[in-house]
């Protein structure tokens, strides 16, 4: 039974196409949800306070709220331009002030990150990472992303990590695909991205079949992202999500390329012998943002308490 007793709480999970927003205190206990299509920063962000609004009239008022946006964004409350989108190829929405706007409406606390820290903070708190100290949760979707959770805090450093675009080796003999990212070209989202599988093959990932060689491809630059980010932060766990990175039938291919990659080099039986449980798809399923998006409003409340 759901505790009513409990704070409630506004969770945003903002995308380029839409933006899911959602009020409770946990995935047992969401009271309403709306989706809302991503159009400019006022409107969106009006129709966003609306619904929390209409929601306070109906449950009461919201103890906080966490918003989990797409980027490049600042999330340091220090800076002078925190909770604004900073440059993005996303018409309108750059240097927006999209906290800014949600503090006309509400006198909360406002948690502010990136998508994919707070679908990895999701699944910290309900999902997969349940218990973890480091951990990876990355997204292959329309783009690719990956949100960091490192000894007990998501990591952020100079602005946050941007996972889907480090440089992969690309053998053009095997893929003579030149990539799609208008920054980097074939860096790791260039290459394997949804738009690029689609813009590559001439199909959406989901109509080709299991079989395709596409997912021998795809395998290839996902595996060897997770040899580096292994590597680097020494995760105990990576967690893939998105339209593409939760095809059931790629799992396994990135899980066994992945430990054909790290080829013996990291002594650790979790890769050595149980790499399914390494290499693992969202506990949440698509309801990681969202339901991130209600744990950062969480923590938000507790430390300003």
């Amino acid at each position: 039974m759901p505790n009513n007793n409990l704070p409630l709480y506004g969770a945003i999970e903002g995308g380029g196409t839409k933006f899911i927003c959602a009020i409770g205190n946990g995935p047992g206990n969401i009271r309403a949800e709306v989706r809302i299509e991503t159009t400019t920063p006022e409107e969106t962000m009006k129709q966003v306070a609306d619904f929390f609004k209409q929601q306070e009239t109906n449950f009461g008022k919201l103890a906080a709220i966490g918003f989990a946006c797409f980027g490049p964004l600042d999330p340091s409350p220090g800076s002078p331009t925190f909770g604004h989108i900073l440059p993005t190829p996303k018409p309108g929405w750059s240097n927006a002030d999209v906290v800014g706007m949600l503090k006309e409406s509400f006198d909360v606390p406002i948690a502010f990150d990136t998508d994919v820290n707070g679908a990895a903070f999701g699944e910290w708190r309900w999902g997969k990472a349940q218990g973890l100290r480091t951990f990876i949760y990355l997204t292959v979707g329309t783009g690719v992303g990956g949100g960091a959770y490192v000894e007990g805090n998501l990591l952020h450093g100079l602005l946050h990590p941007e996972m889907g675009h480090i440089p992969l080796k690309h053998d053009l003999k095997k893929d003579s695909f030149e990539g799609v990212c208008p920054f980097h070209g074939d860096c790791f989202e260039g290459l394997a991205s949804g738009v690029a599988v689609e813009k590559r093959w001439g199909l959406r990932g989901a109509q080709l079949a299991p079989e395709h060689i596409a997912w021998d491809i795809e395998a290839d630059y996902i595996a060897q992202a997770l040899t580096s980010y292994s590597m680097t932060l020494s995760p105990e766990r990576i967690i893939i999500g998105g339209g593409v990175g939760s095809l059931p039938h790629l799992l396994p291919k990135v899980q066994k390329r992945t430990r054909e990659l790290i080829n013996g080099y990291i002594q650790s039986p979790v890769i050595l012998k149980n790499i399914e449980t390494y290499i693992v798809n969202p506990g949440l399923g698509g309801r990681s943002g969202v339901l991130g998006a209600l744990a950062l409003a969480e923590q938000a409340l507790q430390k300003a308490s």
